[in-house]
């Protein structure tokens, strides 16, 4: 574009929580809890202080809340998403939270995690860098057990139950649950000397293990909103009934195929019962774990390719709000994603991200409501929304967060450095 982007600073220090913010955190949080109640089971850190290094699941905005009041009063310093921050930089910074751009190789924000430890204080991550699509643990990056060497604190874990069950990412509508929460310490600062990096992430991975689905039916947690399956459509994409591709849709308690008929009714405890004919999957995450197996697949016989998509893209440099940067075209294929471009000056733009420099990527549905779905694809320096437009050629974003990993792991096969289970 014709006018420079003012650029997020992230390279700025990371703020200690003022002290006068610490209480309103605390309160700010204490509605959902009155509301959610959440039972938190404490392993081993009834006498943990800071500095330490917590790492946290990923299922809704919740888990920020439960972190707040896990950790009172000691200070922390989150890591946010660049998103996160629109229209309260000032704010979030203030209240200790570091900018991240998701799914990049960040040097600067090892710096800055060094320096909220040598402050005496507690680095709040959460490694899977998204919420989880389907309430499962997401993949968490291998360079876990560095940092933990690095830092050289104890290491703590919060696992969160049911935030994904209450407010799915695909309907973020809350449905007043109880949740679960367990608070632990996975090593102490003479662990983390005595343990290799490979030890560590094996560790955080086996910690990492949560289904909320699974968690509900044992747990017995009715939901009751009538609208509970609304948006399965957007994780479950593919039929297992026909086979066909992004002809699901979902309304009320009901998922259905609008190419074979079929249809799914979704139970207060979360499973799914076919109307007529064989449940093929009760679990919704076995659901979504069959759609990968069939992505891999096409990996696998190097044919993925999502082809050529019209889209619209929004840039985020700072954190004001989004710029519109123009229209073009998107393709991900077996080779990484492609967007090109004109923006809003007539001046070419274009990004490419191949395979080996990307093990995950973040997804959006619906985005504040009425932008659609997108793709968020990030540099050191930007961050672009990327829009499929909806009269387009038919696609799923949640196939290209699978494509995404599944891409990435035959690279990593491919070379001879398979990625360990759970890892990236």
């Amino acid at each position: 574009m014709k006018k420079p982007f003012e650029r997020f600073d992230m390279a700025k220090e990371p703020v200690r929580t003022k002290w006068y913010l610490k209480p309103i955190t605390k309160l700010l949080s204490a509605p959902d809890m009155l509301i959610h109640r959440p039972y938190i089971r404490r392993h081993g850190t009834n006498e943990l202080k800071p500095p330490y290094l917590l790492l946290c699941n990923h299922n809704a905005f919740m888990d920020f809340k439960v972190a707040t009041q896990v950790i009172f009063p000691h200070s922390a310093n989150y890591v946010v998403a660049i998103d996160g921050f629109i229209g309260r930089e000032g704010l979030l910074r203030n209240v200790g939270c570091i900018c991240k751009r998701k799914f990049t190789s960040d040097l600067v924000l090892v710096r800055q995690l060094k320096r909220v430890i040598e402050n005496g204080d507690i680095a709040v991550v959460y490694p899977e860098a998204r919420y989880s699509l389907c309430g499962t643990t997401a993949v968490l990056p291998s360079s876990l057990g560095k940092l933990c060497k690095m830092l050289n604190v104890p290491v703590a874990t919060l696992i969160c139950h049911g935030h994904h069950v209450n407010s799915p990412f695909w309907n973020l509508h809350d449905r007043g649950i109880r949740t679960e929460a367990d608070f632990t310490l996975q090593f102490t600062q003479k662990g983390v000397e005595k343990s290799t990096p490979e030890q560590i992430n094996k560790a955080l991975v086996n910690a990492f293990q949560y289904d909320d689905f699974d968690w509900q039916a044992k747990s017995g947690t009715k939901v009751t909103y009538k609208k509970r399956a609304e948006g399965l459509h957007k994780v479950l994409y593919q039929c297992p009934n026909c086979g066909t591709e992004y002809e699901m849709d979902s309304k009320g308690e009901e998922i259905f195929c609008k190419h074979c008929g079929k249809r799914w009714r979704m139970t207060r405890l979360g499973e799914l019962q076919a109307l007529e004919g064989e449940t093929e999957f009760t679990h919704i995450p076995s659901w979504y774990e069959w759609e990968r197996e069939n992505v891999r697949a096409e990996v696998e016989a190097g044919k993925y390719d999502s082809g050529e998509l019209p889209v619209h893209v929004d840039t985020l440099p700072n954190a004001k709000k989004f710029i519109r940067l123009g229209n073009g075209t998107l393709r991900h294929d077996m080779t990484g994603f492609h967007v090109h471009g004109t923006d809003v000056d007539g001046d070419p733009f274009d990004m490419e991200i191949p395979v080996p420099s990307l093990y995950s990527v973040h997804i959006e549905y619906e985005y504040l409501g009425k932008y659609g779905d997108c793709v968020d694809l990030n540099t050191l320096e930007d961050t672009w929304y990327t829009y499929p437009e909806p009269d387009g050629p038919a696609f799923s974003v949640t196939k290209m967060a699978l494509a995404t990993e599944e891409l990435y792991f035959a690279h990593r096969r491919a070379i001879g450095k398979p990625c360990e289970p759970g890892l990236a």
